[in-house]
């Protein structure tokens, strides 16, 4: 009877175990409102280079002159690195235009489309896939009338 106590606790553990990642990863449309975009100029704060997604971690002034911290979701890091980027491409202190969409739940977080400096660069976060409404018609899709560059 012990025996099959133990065999029914450890299957128990071991199915609660292998969810974990799949509770983890998530889809746009339940964490992000594509009919709420959002604009953010802000200071990078810092640059999580993590799995399953990167995360961006910038302070944007209010017009108050407070500030508020937002964490903006990008790509997978394997992702990122397609695209020329690495764990140092965003250091402490850069400045940043962010577009994407908001967090449902209403909280300073955000899905990044894409992310533009203030010189005029522009660079993907490497999410695709997020049924945002112009995600095709800025030409991605096709690789046409993007102005994406590697950072440096």
């Amino acid at each position: 009877m012990r025996m099959r106590h133990l065999g029914v606790v450890t299957g128990a553990v071991l199915a609660t175990t292998a969810a974990l990642p799949a509770l983890a990863h998530h889809s746009f449309g339940a964490e992000f409102d594509r009919n709420a975009p959002v604009h953010l100029e802000g200071t990078v704060v810092r640059f999580e280079w993590v799995n399953p997604h990167s995360w961006l971690v910038i302070d944007v002034p209010k017009e108050d002159g407070t500030i508020t911290q937002w964490r903006v979701e990008g790509g997978a890091p394997s992702a990122l690195l397609r695209r020329g980027w690495n764990r140092n491409s965003l250091p402490a202190g850069t400045k940043v235009i962010v577009d994407g969409f908001m967090a449902k739940d209403g909280s300073p977080r955000a899905n990044a489309s894409g992310i533009n400096f203030p010189d005029g660069r522009s660079l993907s976060l490497g999410q695709s896939g997020t049924g945002a409404p112009y995600e095709e018609t800025r030409g991605e899709a096709s690789g046409e009338g993007s102005s994406e560059q590697k950072p440096e």
